[in-house]
This record gives structure tokens, sequence and C-alpha cells, in this order.
């Protein structure tokens, strides 16, 4: 497989995708970001698992087997000695004209593979963020879900990248912290962890919850899920973010606040290579 990515389209390699797609007219879909460490999807149950209540949540048809079938088939033919991350996206396909769904739609599940380079079980360097002036839309009957309107992250990331930041800060409506544009948010006060609530916008991600649900407990962490503050944020002992591709990655630096070490986020990245390995 050469570095751009094999595309395929219900099962079938295909490099164009059939128009009219709800998915391109209205976002009317969800995705996966999954990573894949030799021949082995990471974490595979987490992300079946959101996405299966992503479509309920957009009262898209029952797909499990589909899409386990669907990544089964890409993974056959995937190179076990290199790492991918893969997108599965999945499209409400055609339709008529109009915002109203089709009532029996011709779904698409779109799976695209494409290599990566680094060592996802190595600990990226401390990140530098700023704070983005784009913030997160509230709707909580969306709130979770990792559908396919992306418009907030994409202008926000549009920012970090002309100011040089390796990620950037996103917050709420009333100006609360949430998440950086590619990650969910954790801050270390002593023995507990808090990350941001998720009732009315954001993503719940899988890393978040393998954080909240593995690697706190096993190592005799508490985690608060809360309203956090961005002066919460800058008092704390420790700030980092997650997403499948990266892990954990501690933040260094934001608004002008500095962190010299991260003990716990190294400790929780060790137990999150320990969970790969398993």
């Amino acid at each position: 497989m050469s570095d751009a990515p094999a595309i395929w389209i219900d099962g079938r390699e295909a490099a164009t995708l059939p128009l009219p797609d709800r998915g391109l007219e209205f976002g009317d879909g969800l995705f996966e970001t999954v990573l894949v460490i030799g021949g082995r999807i990471s974490l595979k149950n987490f992300h079946v698992t959101r996405l299966q209540s992503g479509l309920a949540t957009l009262q898209f048809p029952p797909l499990r087997d589909r899409v386990e079938q669907h990544l089964d088939e890409v993974m056959a033919v995937l190179d076990r000695n290199v790492n991918y991350a893969l997108r599965i996206t999945i499209t409400r396909g055609s339709g008529p004209r109009g915002y109203a769904p089709p009532k029996a739609p011709q779904v698409r599940v779109i799976i695209s593979a494409t290599q990566i380079t680094g060592d996802p079980l190595t600990m990226l360097a401390p990140a530098s963020l700023g704070v983005s002036r784009i913030r997160w839309g509230t709707q909580p009957a969306l709130a979770g879900v990792k559908h396919l309107n992306r418009l907030e992250q994409v202008m926000a990331a549009q920012e970090r990248q002309a100011a040089g930041w390796d990620e950037a800060l996103m917050l709420d409506q009333a100006g609360a912290p949430v998440s950086v544009t590619a990650g969910n948010l954790f801050m270390v006060s002593g023995e507990t962890l808090v990350t941001a609530a998720l009732e009315d916008c954001g993503i719940a991600g899988t890393r978040r919850r393998f954080v909240i649900e593995r690697g706190a407990p096993d190592l005799g962490l508490q985690v608060q899920v809360a309203t956090l503050s961005l002066d919460q944020l800058l008092a704390a002992d420790e700030v980092f973010y997650c997403n499948a591709l990266v892990g954990l990655r501690p933040v260094g630096e934001l608004a002008g606040k500095r962190w010299s070490d991260q003990p716990v986020c190294s400790r929780l990245f060790q137990c999150y290579v320990q969970e790969l390995h398993a």
C-alpha cells in the first residue's frame, strides 16, 4: 500500500464517492478515527460502542454487523508491520432533495486507511496550547456524538496553524474549557483528575473513556466530570489531552502558564501502552 490513503466504500475499494450523498450535503452521518497497531484495532470495542450510540441518536438503522464485516475485510489486506489511522465514515447515503431523511436510507460505510509515521507507543513531548477564539456551539441533542459537522474544529485548527500552537483549547459559549480541537481535556489536581462535562457540546472520546474507566482506577486516581474554568486549568498540577492517534499528550504551556513535570500523565500513558499490548 502506498502512502496515499486507500478507500473502501461498502466493502469495495473505490476512489470516488457516489453522488448525491447526505454526508456531503448535510453532514448527515458519523465517523470514527481508529488506531491500528500490529494488525490490531486499538480499543475496538470502545469505537464500535460509541459508533452504535451515535447511530441510535441520529436514528440510523442498526449497522454493527455490517461495520464489523467491512472492518474485517479491510484489516485482512493491511500490512501487519505498518501502523495505520483508519477513518470509518457512515453517511445516510443518497436521498431526495431536502433536509428530511429518506424513510429507507441506503446507508454508506466508507473506510479509509492511511499509514502513520512515528511511534504511537511513545508519549509525545509536552504541547503548547493557545486559547481559540472559536467556541463550541451549544446543542445538547448532539453532545458527545462524533458527527460529521466539524466546522468549529476546522476553524479552530486554522487559527492554531496560523499561531504556531501544537493545539488549541476550545471553550464553550459560557467560556468554560471543553477540549482541544482534536482531543478531550483533563486536568490533574493532587490525586484527582477532572475532565469537562459534555452535556451541551463536545465529543465523548474513546481515550477519555479509557482514562475514566481503566487508567485512573488502575492508578488509584479519582475522576470528576465537571464544568471547568480557565482559572482552574491554569492552577492545575498538570494538564493533558487525549485522542485515538496520540494517546495521551501532556500540556507544557497554556496562556503563559508552563508545566515542567507531568508524572501523572506519564503513568497513565504507561497504563495505556499496556492496554494496547493486552
